[in-house]
């Protein structure tokens, strides 16, 4: 027994489980960092930041604060391109937020993401970023066309490719948090185009499926919709990220890795409250981002990073 809880140990941490390695691919994530020639045989191809849930406001330095994390990011990880889960600013969707405020908060994002001017960053929509109460619809302001001009995304929800990988960034912004019929039927076409067995990573800033919407509700109410197309096309899709939820959490079912990473905010760049584990933490979940190892293989690595700043 002694000897078989040695070997136990020994697995667990060569799999990267005792350091929150999450690993998923065609095969069980144990089988498939621990073979040897599985190892060998797959390449990484791209190294990709998850930052999600900034938030970014005055007051508590949180600025100085958040371009001192990307600066940590880029120095330590070197990540191909960023990708940008929403609530990127602090608010701008509560009934009494002003023109100025949103334009300040939107000014203080700018300057702090110019630090990744030398990188991509593909953003989707977060349920804070919208100005819903802009004088008029017709306002230039007004909802989600300004969040797209000020994330400089060519739409509301979009595609992309990156060497072997595909990505998907959706907009669950719609009633009972979903996608509209368009951006379904949108989806199933853009599934449908992708090669057999290329590996998919779609992007929402709700949680699809996972632990956190069970605790602090949040999740996607089409989540067996989609997780029902996803089966359809399971030798393509292979994670799904999200934010909303502040929460770290790793889920896998039918071989998707569905990853709720945090929030670079944590407790909103504050000190936490009675619940919070440590400061700055909201409930377990520290402020951080994640960083993930996409294989050509369709292997994907996600790991949480708390961070301090």
């Amino acid at each position: 027994m002694e000897k078989e809880m040695i070997k136990r140990r020994s697995l667990l941490k060569a799999a990267g489980l005792a350091t929150g390695i999450i690993v998923t691919g065609g095969l069980p994530a144990l089988a498939s960092v621990n073979n040897v020639e599985d190892k060998k045989a797959k390449k990484l191809t791209l190294t990709v930041a998850h930052i999600t849930d900034v938030h970014i406001r005055e007051g508590d330095n949180a600025p100085e604060r958040f371009k001192n994390c990307l600066k940590h990011i880029i120095s330590k990880h070197k990540p191909d391109f960023f990708l940008n889960g929403g609530d990127s600013i602090n608010d701008a969707s509560y009934d009494n937020v002003t023109h100025d405020q949103v334009i300040q908060q939107w000014s203080i994002w700018d300057n702090c993401t110019a630090l990744l001017d030398k990188y991509e960053v593909h953003s989707c929509i977060g349920n804070h970023d919208p100005w819903w109460k802009a004088p008029s619809e017709t306002d230039e302001m007004y909802g989600k066309d300004y969040v797209v001009k000020r994330l400089k995304i060519p739409h509301r929800y979009y595609s992309f490719t990156k060497k072997n990988w595909h990505f998907i960034v959706l907009d669950g912004n719609n009633s009972n948090i979903s996608l509209d019929q368009e951006q379904f039927t949108w989806l199933q076409a853009e599934l449908e185009k992708i090669p057999a067995s290329a590996p998919t990573l779609l992007m929402s800033h709700y949680p699809i499926l996972g632990t956190t919407q069970v605790l602090v509700g949040g999740g996607h109410s089409d989540c067996k919709k989609l997780k029902d197309l996803f089966y359809k096309h399971h030798d393509k899709v292979r994670v799904c990220l999200s934010g909303h939820n502040h929460l770290s959490d790793h889920t896998s079912y039918n071989d998707v890795l569905y990853c709720c990473n945090g929030a670079m905010s944590g407790f909103w760049w504050g000190k936490g409250d009675a619940e919070s584990a440590g400061p700055g933490y909201y409930l377990e979940t520290p402020p951080g981002y994640a960083i993930l190892k996409l294989y050509d293989d369709g292997t994907v690595e996600n790991e949480y990073f708390p961070h301090s700043y």
